[in-house]
């Protein structure tokens, strides 16, 4: 078996807690974007996931972190393993104690909407359901949809973090990156080209015409006169 860490995410979490590393550090020890590190830290991730501490699992020294700590461009390294856990082959969907399988709804819809990169054939394996339960809460159909509250199926468990992670790394292996999303700012090639509209210019000009305001005035000024001319007649 490969010498690779367990529960990165968890790992992640408790090196986010208790230690002075960088996001970057912590991201290359756990395997993950530096960004889903900053937003564990920030809380925006790995929700209900408790820390596991790495110091205690023998997969990371705390010399190795001191290390880390002092030198920020120190990549972290992984403790030689003192025992060997065979990988585990197991085929099909897992089996579900029949007290925990009224959650199951639960934690299909939890995976849903925290994982949607995950197959069907992988949510099956981690909860033990069906294609079809899973098409009917994904779309809504299922009989209890309303009463449906989304639950982590580690915290239920239904699964291990470690299955969970493993499926999770799975499904994002070879996906492109996120688009990014919301407003921006136009390229400044097409900036360049934009120019005024036609009839807003021409309206423009038309305000600032110096003669037609004077002419108006001379009009307004004759007008003037000439009921002046007739006042006076009047009073004669």
């Amino acid at each position: 078996m490969a010498n690779t860490l367990l529960m990165p995410k968890a790992t992640a979490v408790w090196l986010v807690d208790n230690t002075a590393l960088s996001f970057d550090q912590i991201a290359q020890f756990c395997g993950l974007h530096p960004l889903e590190v900053k937003a564990i830290a920030d809380g925006e991730s790995a929700q209900g996931i408790k820390g596991m501490d790495p110091i205690m699992t023998g997969q990371l020294s705390r010399d190795e972190i001191a290390r880390g700590e002092r030198d920020i461009n120190h990549r972290l390294k992984l403790s030689e393993p003192k025992v060997r856990v065979p990988e585990s082959k197991r085929k099909g969907p897992r089996y579900t104690p029949l007290s925990k399988r009224q959650d199951r709804p639960n934690a299909i819809l939890w995976l849903v909407r925290n994982h949607p990169e995950l197959k069907d054939a992988q949510i099956s394996r981690l909860v033990g359901t069906t294609k079809s339960t899973i098409e009917q809460i994904r779309n809504r159909t299922h009989w209890n949809s309303p009463n449906l509250t989304p639950m982590d199926p580690v915290t239920l468990g239904l699964c291990s973090q470690i299955d969970l992670d493993i499926e999770v790394q799975r499904a994002s292996h070879g996906r492109p990156p996120a688009a990014p999303t919301g407003d921006t700012l136009l390229p400044a090639a097409m900036t360049e080209r934009l120019e005024p509209e036609t009839g807003a210019h021409e309206e423009e000009e038309k305000e600032l015409d110096a003669d037609a305001v004077f002419a108006k005035l001379s009009s307004l000024k004759s007008k003037h006169e000439d009921d002046e001319d007739e006042d006076d007649l009047h009073r004669r």
